[in-house]
């Protein structure tokens, strides 16, 4: 299962707004920008917004996601980023719509000012259906179902394929060796262009700097040219990273060609290659790629679903093909690329399939399948005997004590109230509580009279993070009663620190009379009687 919170800008959400996302794409030259779409077709955006690349109307930064009005229910079916950045996409009506950085006209709408909101792109592509996009450090590419290759942006080396370096500030039609083949793959590296037409040929024009277009040479290429050194093979799908090249044959072969400072090719090496080489011989069938034109990483599924990634691997250079535990190519560049970026857009496919821990949290207080029930201030908390036994000693010494001869199905709790009983419980069943500070006294009541160290300690936690004038002497008082010297010493110097105004407060004059003497001599010897 893929999973959105891999990612670092991601834990900016609730659990229920992860919850509500279906596809999702992680962007940006430091990956602090997101997209992300919902089960209801809500387009919401979050993140730095450099460049106006959130399309909220402003160049305002937001932690917390702004819904895109103008992209809501259009059904977005691909997308790609720039490094400036800027956004491209296209929906499944085949409309396609641009914001963000345009410094290089790579927006498509004739101008070079920024994008501050979606706007669809008109020029050439009104009567087309683009059924997928690509974009490249500052010039933008768009395929339609007919297999007709549009381009326009940022053109310095040719990366536009017009045959010349003048930027093109709206959609042009890719044609010269293309005319009359029908493309049915495109990528895009930072200053190159790569196309996959359908009987499996690949071109390559832009930037070659580092060869990355698989010519066998490194001169710029002004139009599309075809690399022959594939000529044997059936391509089907092509990837760029930033310098370098991926292709995967039909027959689950991989290629990589083009720049190899950190091992991005996977050859054992790190030098460059102007033509393509196989790489993964030994391994099986390979049948997914993944690169991105801001990355040096790479990555690869074979049939089995097994995960390799290579390059550039958090600041190291990995030169061969590392199998790695992921279970898609997406997870390596959550965890590993440098920014951790996404390749493409994903799609966040939540499965019915629970992990223990989630099974457990989910039976919790569930009469359907419990075997013990609890009776606390007159309302029932469903429970298992098993869970109970193996994670509580309490309930384990319990159980083997006396459950054999007198088989309870409802034990009677009197000494602790309803919310602190089930809080336990379903820590039993979570490792977390969710407890206010004065419930949590009560909780660490109970974990004393259990023995559960590691429950005292997060009701510690829970005190001194919810510590406030109004009840610091009753949190005091609960520390120095439930033998938390840790939790003691906090609540003591907060006290201290806040002398004046909790003095005034009711739970102060209400304190045992012993416990009073004992703080007001303890903080006269720390001075702050001295006034």
């Amino acid at each position: 299962m893929v999973d959105v919170g891999k990612w670092p800008i991601f834990t900016l959400l609730s659990p229920q707004e992860i919850a509500s996302i279906r596809k999702a794409c992680v962007f940006g030259t430091s990956a602090n920008e997101a997209i992300y779409i919902t089960h209801n077709d809500e387009v919401f955006v979050f993140g730095l917004n450099c460049s106006n690349c959130l399309g909220t109307g402003d160049n305002q930064s937001t932690i917390v996601p702004k819904k895109l009005e103008a992209l809501c229910g259009k059904k977005i079916s691909s997308l790609s980023y720039g490094s400036g950045p800027h956004v491209v996409l296209c929906t499944e009506d085949g409309e396609v719509y641009a914001w963000g950085h345009n410094g290089y006209s790579q927006l498509g709408n004739g101008t070079t000012n920024q994008g501050i909101t979606p706007v669809q792109v008109c020029t050439n592509l009104l009567i087309k259906k683009v059924v997928e996009v690509a974009c490249g450090s500052h010039h933008s590419m768009a395929l339609s179902l007919d297999g007709d290759l549009y381009a326009w942006g940022y053109n310095n080396c040719g990366q536009v394929g017009s045959g010349s370096t003048a930027n093109q500030p709206t959609p042009r039609r890719v044609s010269n060796c293309l005319q009359g083949k029908i493309v049915v793959g495109i990528a895009c590296g930072q200053t190159s262009s790569m196309a996959v037409v359908n009987n499996g040929e690949v071109y390559g024009w832009g930037y070659n700097g580092n060869g990355q277009l698989g010519l066998g040479n490194n001169g710029n290429q002004l139009t599309p040219c075809r690399v022959a050194a594939l000529h044997s093979v059936c391509v089907l799908q092509i990837a760029c990273g930033y310098a370098h090249t991926l292709a995967l044959t039909d027959e689950g072969l991989l290629y990589a060609w083009g720049a190899n400072t950190y091992g991005q090719l996977g050859t054992g090496n790190k030098s460059n290659q102007l033509s393509p080489v196989q790489i993964m011989m030994e391994k099986e069938r390979v049948v997914e790629i993944a690169a991105c034109h801001s990355a040096h990483t790479s990555a690869a599924k074979t049939q089995s679903g097994q995960v390799y990634m290579w390059g550039q691997c958090r600041g190291q250079s990995v030169t061969f093909p590392h199998l790695t535990h992921f279970a898609c190519t997406d997870d390596v560049f959550a965890c590993f690329a440098t920014p951790a970026v996404m390749w493409r857009l994903l799609s966040v496919e939540h499965e019915d399939f629970l992990t223990v821990a989630e099974s457990l949290k989910k039976e919790f207080d569930s009469p359907e399948t419990s075997d013990l029930k609890f009776r606390v201030d007159g309302k029932y908390i469903y429970v298992h005997k098993a869970v109970l036994k193996i994670r509580c000693e309490h309930f384990r010494t319990m159980f083997q004590s006396y459950w054999n001869e007198d088989m309870k199905e409802v034990i009677e709790i009197d000494q602790f109230s309803y919310p602190v009983y089930r809080a336990f419980l379903e820590y039993l069943y979570t490792d977390s509580v969710d407890l206010p500070p004065e419930d949590a006294i009560g909780l660490l009541d109970l974990a004393t009279s259990y023995c559960e160290n590691r429950l005292k300690k997060l009701c510690q936690h829970i005190i001194k993070r919810g510590i406030t004038v109004e009840n610091a002497f009753s949190l005091l008082s609960a520390a120095v009663r439930y033998d938390a010297e840790d939790l003691e010493e906090f609540c003591f110097k907060f006290c201290v620190n806040h002398l004046t105004e909790v003095t005034q407060t009711t739970a102060f004059w209400q304190m045992d009379g012993p416990l009073l003497k004992e703080f007001i001599a303890k903080a006269s010897k720390c001075g702050a009687f001295k006034n």
